[in-house]
Formats: C-alpha cells, sequence, structure tokens
C-alpha cells in the first residue's frame, strides 16, 4: 500500500527557485540572496530533495477529492468524482460536458508544462550532485522525474490528443523563444512518449517507496496499464482525426493504416503491466469483513475498504493530513438531514440509469426496473405496494448499497427520509400512474412537466408536496409544512421527505444520494468544508483485475495470442468472478466469453466497481460512447441525454409507499458531440505561437 505524500512539505517546497549557480549583488558583497536557493541547496541530501519531490506531486494530475470537470485540478469547491459521467447527476454538470476549469484555474495545458520543467530540470541536473545520495535513493528521484512526466503527458493526451513533447529544460532568455517553440507531436508519437516514460519510470523506481507516499514500480505499472488501455481503446474506436494548419502534423487520430496495430501493441502493454502486478501477489481484493453467505457482511465490507487506508487492495491512495489541504466532499455529497449549513449537501445525486446496472432489483425484460404490476405500457398497470421504499432493494446487490443511499436506508443511525409527496387518493383496486396530465399518462423525456402539474396534485386531486429552496425554515429546523390525516392517523408526517426529492438546491434531485466514501464514523458536526480528512484511492487492485481482462478480451477479439504461461480467457473470467463475489452479485455463469458480449459486460462490470473514482468518465470517452450511447431513448450529441431519478410516494389510505420513475426534475440535458472528445487547445496558447496548432475541427 503507498499513500499520496504528506502535504505539509508543500508550503515549504512552493517557495524554491531552481536557479543553477545564480548569484546576486548586494552592494560590494558578491553574496546569495537569502530568497533564492540554489541546486547544491536543494540536491544536498535526502531531506532538501523531499521538497523538490514535495513541488512535483503538489502539481500531480490525480483526479482525486480536488478535481471535477468544472474546476479541474488542486481545486476545493464541489468536487465530485466520475462527474458527468451519467451515474450522478450534479448541477453543473450539463454546463462542462465539452471543457475543464472554466470555474476554477481554467485548463490545465499551462500548469502541466511548469510540471514538465520541474521533472525535465531533475533529469538533466541531478547527476551533478549523485554523490550526495545512495544508489537505490539515487535512481529512485530519476524514476520520480518520468514518473511525473509520464503522468503529465498521460493527462494531457487523454485531454487533447498530440501535444507538445517537451522532454528538456526550455532555458528563456539565454535561448531567443523562436528556438524553443515546440510544435504538437501526433497522437500516435504522444502516446508512445507516454509509454516510454512508464518504461523508464518503472526501470528506476524502487519496489517499495523510500518514504510513505512516493511512488514505486507497483504504482507506475498501476497507471501504465490504465494509460495504456486508453491509448488502445482510442487508437481502436476514435474515429476523428485532422491534421494541424500550421505544421502538417496529425494532432488528433492516428493513421488509419496503423490503427490496428497500435491498438493491439498499447493494449498488450496494458495487459502485461496488469499481470505484472498480479504475479507479485503483493495486493488483493479486500475482504477482511466478508462471508459468502452473509450479505450484510459483503455490504460492510465494501463500505470498509473505502476507510481502511492500509488495505491489501490499495496500490495509491492520496492523503489529506494538512488543514490546508482538507477537501469538503462529505459536504456537498452529504444528504440534506445531516447537513449542518455548510456546503450545499446532495449536490451529487445517482441516477437510477446507473442504478439499474446492478443486480437483486425487480426489473422489466428490457432491464429497467419494475414498479407497476404490469407491463409499464399496460394502460391498466397499477403501483406495486411495499411497507416501505427500502423493501423494494432488499435483494440488490451489496456493492449498489454500499456505494447509494437507498430511500429510508440507514446512514449514521438515521434513517433517510426520502418521499416525493403523500397520496391521499382512493387506493381500491390500485394507483394509476402519477403522471397523467389532463386525463392522459406521459412519462415523456422532458424538463418542463414536474408533480404539481399532474391531475393529482393537491388541490386538483389526490396527492401533497412540499417543495424546497432555500429558505430560513430549511436552513435552522430542516422543517416543513406538516400534514395531520383526517381519518385518525397517528403519525403526522411531512409532505415531502426531509431529504427530498425536492426539485430545489439542497435535496436530493433524484430519490437517492451517494453513500461511497462518506464515512459513518465522522460525526455530523464535523461534516464541513475544507475540513474532511478521507483519503482517495487513486488506483487499487480491482482495476487492476479490470484493466487485465479488458485488454485479454481486446486482444482475443483482435486475434492476438497471449504471452507464454497465459490464458487470456482464463485470466479475464477469474477477474470478473472475483470481483462479482466479492460485490455480492450474481455469480458469472460459466466461462466469459472473450467476444462482443464478453466485452461489453466487462465494460458493465467497471461501470459498477469502479463508480465514482473519478474512472467512469474517461472510460466511456475512450471507447468513443458518451456522445451516442442511447439513454432513454436518446443520445448526447442529438438532443442531450435526460437521466431518470426514483420517486418514492406515501399512499395515505393503504399506509404503504409505491416508487414512481420518470426522468429527474430540473434534469440538465447532456449534451456532447463527437468532436468534444479532444479538448480545445487554449486560445492564447494557439495565437501566440507559430507552431501550435488548434484542433483541426475548430
Amino acid at each position: 500500500m503507498k499513500t499520496f505524500i504528506n502535504k505539509n512539505l508543500k508550503y515549504f517546497c512552493v517557495t524554491l527557485v531552481i536557479t543553477g549557480s545564480l548569484l546576486v549583488s548586494c552592494a560590494d558583497l558578491d553574496v546569495p540572496s537569502p530568497t533564492i536557493v540554489s541546486d547544491a541547496d536543494v540536491f544536498a541530501n535526502r531531506n532538501t530533495m523531499m521538497l523538490y519531490l514535495t513541488r512535483l506531486y503538489s502539481q500531480m494530475p490525480f483526479e482525486d477529492f480536488k478535481y471535477s470537470p468544472a474546476r479541474q485540478f488542486f481545486y476545493d469547491w464541489l468536487c465530485i468524482p466520475d462527474a458527468n459521467s451519467g451515474q450522478l447527476i450534479h448541477f453543473e454538470d450539463a454546463r462542462f460536458m465539452t471543457s475543464e476549469g472554466d470555474l476554477g484555474n481554467g485548463p490545465y495545458w499551462t500548469r502541466a508544462f511548469a510540471s514538465l520543467r520541474d521533472a525535465n530540470y531533475l533529469l538533466e541536473e541531478f547527476s551533478k550532485y549523485q554523490e550526495n545520495f545512495d544508489e537505490d535513493f539515487y535512481r529512485h528521484c530519476i524514476g520520480e522525474a518520468y514518473f511525473t512526466r509520464a503522468m503529465v503527458f498521460y493527462a494531457l493526451a487523454k485531454r487533447y490528443g498530440g501535444i507538445p513533447l517537451v522532454t528538456q529544460v526550455l532555458n528563456y532568455p539565454e535561448v531567443p523563444a523562436a528556438e524553443l517553440e515546440t510544435r504538437r507531436s501526433s497522437e500516435e508519437e504522444t502516446w508512445d512518449q507516454v509509454l516510454s516514460d512508464f518504461d523508464q519510470s518503472i526501470a528506476y523506481l524502487n519496489e517499495t517507496s523510500p518514504v510513505r507516499g512516493l511512488a514505486n514500480k507497483n504504482v507506475a505499472l498501476g497507471f501504465k496499464s490504465e494509460a495504456m488501455l486508453f491509448a488502445g481503446s482510442v487508437a481502436k474506436y476514435n474515429k476523428l482525426t485532422g491534421f494541424g494548419q500550421k505544421t502538417g502534423v496529425r494532432v488528433i487520430g492516428f493513421d488509419p493504416d496503423k490503427e490496428e496495430a497500435l491498438s493491439k501493441k498499447y493494449f498488450m502493454e496494458s495487459y502485461k503491466a496488469a499481470r505484472e502486478i498480479m504475479r507479485k501477489n503483493r495486493y488483493a481484493l479486500y475482504k477482511k469483513g466478508w462471508s459468502p453467505a452473509n450479505r450484510q457482511a459483503q455490504y460492510q465490507n465494501m463500505v470498509d475498504m473505502f476507510f481502511d487506508a492500509a488495505s491489501e487492495e490499495n496500490i495509491y491512495i492520496r492523503e489529506y493530513v494538512d488543514s490546508r489541504d482538507c477537501h469538503g466532499y462529505d459536504a456537498y455529497a452529504v444528504p440534506f438531514q445531516q447537513w449542518n449549513g455548510t456546503g450545499y449537501s446532495s449536490r451529487a445525486c445517482p441516477t437510477l440509469d446507473f442504478v439499474e446496472l446492478y443486480d437483486g432489483l425487480p426489473k422489466n425484460p428490457d432491464g429497467t426496473i419494475k414498479v407497476f404490476d404490469r407491463e409499464k405500457d399496460d394502460p391498466d398497470r397499477k403501483y406495486l405496494l411495499f411497507d416501505s421504499p427500502l423493501d423494494f432493494f432488499k435483494d440488490a446487490e451489496p456493492r449498489l448499497r454500499a456505494y447509494v443511499v437507498f430511500p429510508m436506508d440507514e446512514l449514521r443511525g438515521e434513517a433517510i427520509d426520502v418521499r416525493r409527496g403523500i397520496f391521499t387518493g382512493d387506493v381500491t383496486g390500485g394507483i394509476a400512474p402519477l403522471m397523467c396530465f389532463n386525463g392522459a399518462v406521459n412519462y415523456e423525456i422532458s424538463s418542463n412537466y414536474y408533480y404539481n402539474m399532474v391531475d393529482a396534485y393537491q388541490g386538483r386531486g389526490a396527492f401533497a408536496q412540499q417543495e424546497l429552496y432555500v429558505c430560513e425554515q430549511a436552513l435552522s429546523g430542516k422543517t416543513w409544512l406538516t400534514v395531520k390525516w383526517a381519518n385518525g392517523r397517528d403519525t403526522t408526517l411531512t409532505a415531502s421527505g426531509i431529504n427530498g426529492p425536492f426539485s430545489g438546491l439542497l435535496g436530493s434531485l433524484g430519490g437517492l444520494t451517494i453513500r461511497k466514501w462518506l464515512d459513518p464514523k465522522t460525526p455530523i458536526t464535523a461534516v464541513r468544508e475544507e475540513h474532511m480528512t478521507q483519503h482517495f484511492i487513486l488506483m487499487r487492485y480491482a482495476e487492476i483485475l479490470l484493466n487485465a481482462a479488458e485488454a485479454a478480451c481486446e486482444l482475443a477479439i483482435a486475434g492476438e495470442n497471449a504471452p507464454a504461461g497465459d490464458n487470456f480467457q482464463e485470466i479475464a473470467t477469474n477477474a470478473i468472478r472475483d470481483i462479482r463475489e466479492r460485490a455480492g452479485a450474481d455469480p458469472l455463469a460459466g466461462t466469459l466469453t472473450l467476444d462482443e458480449d464478453g466485452k461489453m459486460l466487462i465494460r458493465k462490470e467497471r461501470k459498477k466497481e469502479l463508480a465514482y473514482e473519478n474512472k467512469n468518465l474517461w472510460d466511456i470517452r475512450r471507447w468513443r460512447t458518451q456522445h451516442s450511447d442511447v439513454v432513454n431513448g436518446r443520445t448526447a450529441d442529438n438532443g442531450g441525454v435526460v437521466f431518470r431519478g426514483l420517486y418514492p410516494f406515501y399512499a395515505e389510505k393503504a399506509g404503504k409507499y409505491f416508487i414512481d420513475v420518470r426522468h429527474i426534475e430540473q434534469g440538465w440535458a447532456y449534451v456532447f458531440a463527437e468532436r468534444n472528445y479532444y479538448f480545445a487547445i487554449p486560445a492564447g496558447e494557439v495565437s501566440k505561437s507559430p507552431v501550435i496548432d488548434q484542433q483541426p475541427y475548430l
């Protein structure tokens, strides 16, 4: 297990200026300025070298609790893992489907090249001070420089395609700016450089980290496997290609005559890196509290694994240990009833479309969840009734319950109250669909229809609800208009649940909230912005198994043979079987077929297992499916995708609950065109350079 470096050091390191032998004059004395640190000072010993390495890590493009598409890296405001992936709905998502950093630090481009300079400087100058270090630590530091460069190039490549491959220090103003201009390389050259730098880092890095938080061979192997899976997918599935106007270089896409060979090459590199980790038997799926016949134990095991920093599944984690470096995830994701006035609560709500991926839910033949007693298009259908909305999820796979808070399930010792309204009408013969307008049922995907418009709404029919926006009542007492029923029932209920779902800003938009990453042991009073210290898992063994399975399947489909001693089908089957078993999902039936069906099963398992870890957004982008996947009858490149929510209602006369399913109220259309897989190069960088090409389609 490895962790990200203790960020307390960052605040010493960022003041360093690497200057070579720079001296400044003070009166008649030729002495160094007290504000300047020389190479000899920085590269003097392990302690000073740690400051340099900390500088590298402080700007590493890790997608953790401080990353979001809207605000990009290193930010700490409303950052929710896997925004824009379709697994959750977030009030900013639809605005930032096609760009990054517009509300925060801007595009990553500029800061990336500052990090590259630091890495290149280390590679060029460190050898002059080799005698100050033992051989293992010296080599490890060289490996850290290559690892930094590989991570930066990888982050740029998956956003922009071909990039300027700056692999040496650009000494300006010693060298005229015109001579330092570096054109964008081709996308093939870029991915080959990513591969080369990861291989170099693996060759130099120690097997175990010399200091808690630094990388090691296994960390680099894990990220290499991930990066090459991305490269192989783009080489195979990307349909965009184009040449820069200034240079004529193919800055996006691959030569059609080489795509197949390149995809095989990159998939094989991904597979081999994953298998190297697997053969070491150093990591394993977390099963500390797992039991084969106990679904409660399986659920609790899946919850606990994300809070166990010493888990044998963790390959690389990011720790938050300094008050200046904490995050605010809980304050943005916690259900409203556990909100204490800081942050926004329920800002990322799981979509029903994502939840339907999991096993154990009542489903229609088409895979959508079943809430009616007949086929969902039968005009005589009636809602199924439950004692509690939680009953609907009683057979759901434990992994889903560990990731998502179901309506009325428990979190921090409280039942999370979710209810869209109270149905007060006659229940004799069952309850017909609520989405009825002027006598006609309409479940059309549209943000123009709300429950307060339907025939059954209070004042026109048979249910009551209380809308929430931001009001003093809600902020202080979390109370709403209560309804005491005339039939003498003892229970006084709020018209809507404490957590909604509301169409306002603080409650759940779609009836579900996130459980993953919310530490149940953290007191509600401690849930505050910039106060959360829950670590983030950047790389874990389950991803390695999934990488190996996907790469094996892709290679088998392409007609490639497994490396000596391996069997693609066996490796892929065992990986998926083991992950599903730990999750409490339905057992894998038989042997996984390495064909299109097997590939889609592996992709589905990846979506389920790695949800809310900033992996799935990049998965659907490397598969090139984000623009064209049909969701609720629409695609992102044709009108925009709108996701669905789950809305529990209490039927007062029956004393039961029913669940309605429809598009998320105040849901945004997620618009994404095929050209958006490549982000635009910052316009300022293009305009001031004679060799930096903009994307060909802009």
